[in-house]
């Protein structure tokens, strides 16, 4: 696995794992439980992860949508 996005906002997450999955990539939402266990306070950032061949091509994507 291979992490292209952290962070604590879940909207900007859920927009990107949707880009991703329009292109046919599938990512996967880590640390979101343990991020709501902890309040969402901001202290523990959810990241978001793709298959270690699909990372190029999904920078990519990212990059091309301007969230790169």
């Amino acid at each position: 696995m291979h992490i292209i996005a952290q962070s604590n906002d879940a909207v900007r997450l859920s927009f990107l794992q949707v880009l991703l999955g329009d292109a046919g990539i599938r990512a996967v939402l880590l640390d979101a439980h343990t991020s709501a266990m902890e309040g969402s306070i901001g202290a523990i950032p959810r990241r978001l992860a793709v298959a270690d061949e699909d990372a190029a091509r999904a920078r990519r994507v990212l990059a091309e949508a301007g969230e790169g």
